[in-house]
């Protein structure tokens, strides 16, 4: 028998990899003649600049960047020789993981240092970009990440600093230089920049903005929008994806020309999971959390249809699932690490070796 065993990471416990590795020791314990391939995978979130580079052997790259408070770091990607390509993630400079909760301004916060990490990329020759969009700690259209690529954003000749101020936008200078990549943006959300399903009211509250700062924020952001739209002749505020990462969508693909594209796919492109399901009679999927909103574009329910396509038997193992009919009729069956007595923070603690006894237990099964 041949498994290939994808999953994505258990946010908050073990990345993807960690996962894969766990689950298959559990199943050679039970079926030890069996061939089993790991392939961890992403969808765009966190990981996907490490999916990637398991599969292509990417070389780190670490460089000076700010994070979103404009504190100096330590920022890592990776750089793919062969293809001229850099694979980053937006959170290795501007993530939420960064600031600590009472350190949070949302007013403040931007992707100055994202920019710095392209340039960084582009200072060593990339003829491509490739940035996964999640886990952003700012709400800035990707208003730094412009001003470090050379875009001057002005209010009354005066240069704005904060995200709080493009509600007094006036104009935005280009660089005289354009963009010498192709950058390519990876997401896992739909949601476009403003409105109700936007960048500020979907995602800011998580990133600790208070209501009056999400009014201003959602102005200053409507307001980019009209003098990107004016200035530059494009407007991208409905594009589906536009407000991920706090609408660094709509910045690069305004000021960058960049392709937003669905993570998962641009992952399972890259390291060949296509094939990889070919060649297997079953395949092993999980995550943190398996709900609805698993079906909107993340890995395991990627895996479970190119599976169904290849007409592979799929299953999943998950920290804790939903309920719900659509999302256990995804799978040949889902296994939970979280289930009575063991509470979702016994889950999240013992999860190596909860991993190992649910893929044990559906190695019985299978």
């Amino acid at each position: 028998m041949r498994i290939l065993v994808a999953p994505d990471k258990f946010k908050g416990s073990l990345n993807a990899g960690e996962v894969a590795e766990n689950i298959a020791s559990g199943l050679r314990d039970v079926l030890p003649d069996a061939i089993i391939e790991t392939m961890p995978v992403a969808d765009g979130g966190e990981g996907t600049a490490d999916a990637i580079s398991h599969a292509c052997a990417g070389e780190k790259v670490t460089c000076a960047a700010d994070d979103a408070l404009g504190r100096e770091i330590a920022a890592d990607y990776f750089w793919l020789a062969d293809r001229e390509t850099a694979v980053m993630e937006m959170s290795a400079a501007a993530g939420l993981w960064r600031i600590a909760p009472q350190e949070r301004d949302l007013l403040r916060a931007d992707t100055f240092g994202v920019g710095e990490m392209m340039r960084d990329a582009l200072g060593r020759g990339a003829k491509e970009i490739l940035l996964g969009l999640g886990g952003s700690a700012a709400n800035d259209g990707g208003f730094g990440m412009a001003q470090a690529l050379g875009f001057r954003f002005l209010a009354n000749e005066h240069e704005v600093e904060t995200p709080a101020e493009l509600v007094n936008l006036a104009r935005i200078k280009a660089p005289t230089q354009s963009m010498s990549a192709t950058i390519v943006a990876a997401v896992d959300v739909r949601n476009p920049l403003l409105g109700p399903r936007g960048a500020t009211r979907t995602f800011g509250p998580q990133k600790g903005g208070t209501q009056e700062q999400l009014e201003i924020l959602e102005s200053a952001l409507k307001r980019l929008a009209d003098v990107v739209a004016h200035d530059h002749g494009c407007d991208f505020r409905d594009t589906p994806g536009a407000g991920a990462a706090g609408g660094l969508g709509f910045g690069l693909m305004s000021f960058c020309g960049a392709n937003i594209k669905s993570g998962f796919d641009v992952v399972a492109e890259f390291i060949g999971l296509r094939a990889a399901i070919a060649k297997a009679d079953v395949v092993i999927t999980g995550e943190g959390r398996l709900d609805e909103q698993s079906l909107e574009g993340k890995a395991p329910a990627g895996v479970a249809r190119l599976a169904r396509e290849a007409g592979k038997r799929v299953f999943a193992i998950a920290g804790s699932a939903s309920d719900a009919p659509a999302v256990r009729a995804a799978f040949d069956a889902v296994l939970v690490l979280a289930r009575p007595p063991i509470t979702p923070a016994e889950s999240i603690a013992r999860a190596p070796q909860l991993l190992q006894e649910r893929a044990r237990e559906l190695a019985g099964m299978m």
